[in-house]
């Protein structure tokens, strides 16, 4: 595990909904950046009660490859898409959705120039076929940096649609593209404060018939249907999508009952995710036996 520390350079809110922090310092000319428009990392933040990091050292021994120091509170940790790295100046965006309650929403919204965290390595989920016609991006707010950096990114001719929900009005942001761009915004819905109508958006679309890719990011539990329907209904091969959950509502509720079932049930879970076997077959049972479950 690959760990540097990045340093607040500047600071400033995108829209009421949305935090932008720059880092740099000398240690980030080390990181090395995916290029991918999805490319997100783990973000160790400083431990509330103390303000010092805890942070987990390399452990070949360890189920995961790495511990935490014995004894001791570790650092919170959380993963986060990269808004924006420019490897000239190494300097890192991070756009944090801005909520109540919550690590890394709290310490952005009270980071000041020169604060630090502690910054992993960095993958990309987002893989379009070479000779894609189109592309679909559905996102939450929590998904929004990602959609930017991916539109950002398109090549001219691309021919695109963007749905994206968020609280407010005053939460829509603007974002350039070579490519051709049409923008849908569904407003007050999902993000925790009211049912999505991301599911029911992405079924009223017509997709063309030619090769395309769609990516999807927001709340995990909502974007099973919209899997769902690109999956079996659709028909769509895995490669023409990708369906990444950012976080679940309620978190701590979906945790305490995920923590109740059967050791036998998360057993079986667990080992479906280590086969070899195919990622969305994986998927569909590991979705069917969390919802049979009331997750």
């Amino acid at each position: 595990m690959s760990l540097v520390f990045g340093e607040v350079l500047h600071k400033e809110y995108v829209t009421p909904g949305m935090v932008r922090i720059v880092f740099g310092g000398e240690e980030l000319t080390a990181f090395e950046t995916t290029g991918t428009g999805d490319e997100y990392l783990r973000l160790h933040f400083p431990v509330p009660a103390t303000g010092k990091f805890v942070l987990p050292a390399e452990d070949p021994d360890a189920p995961r490859g790495w511990r935490y120091p014995e004894g001791e509170e570790p650092s919170p940790c959380q993963p986060y898409t990269v808004r924006r790295f420019d490897s000239e100046t190494s300097r890192m965006t991070i756009d944090f959705v801005v909520h109540e309650g919550g690590v890394a929403s709290d310490w952005a919204q009270k980071a000041e120039i020169g604060d630090k965290l502690a910054i992993g390595e960095s993958r990309g989920l987002y893989e379009p076929p070479a000779d894609a016609r189109w592309q679909v991006f559905v996102a939450d707010a929590t998904g929004l940096p990602a959609l930017g950096r991916l539109i950002e990114q398109l090549p001219a001719g691309m021919s695109a649609k963007a749905i994206v929900e968020v609280v407010d009005e005053s939460h829509k942001q603007q974002i350039a593209s070579a490519a051709d761009v049409e923008f849908i915004w569904l407003v007050g819905s999902g993000n925790g404060v009211a049912p999505s109508k991301l599911p029911d958006a992405v079924r009223a679309m017509n997709l063309p018939t030619e090769l395309g890719y769609v990516w999807v990011a927001g709340e995990s539990t909502m974007l099973r249907d919209i899997r769902k329907y690109l999956r079996h209904e659709l028909k769509l091969p895995g490669e023409q999508y990708k369906v990444i959950g950012y976080w679940t509502y309620k978190a701590e509720v979906w945790n305490a009952k995920y923590e109740a079932l059967d050791e036998s049930v998360r057993a079986a879970l667990d080992a479906a995710w280590e086969s070899d076997r195919d990622e969305e077959e994986i998927r569909d049972e590991v979705e069917k036996t969390l919802e049979s479950a009331g997750l």
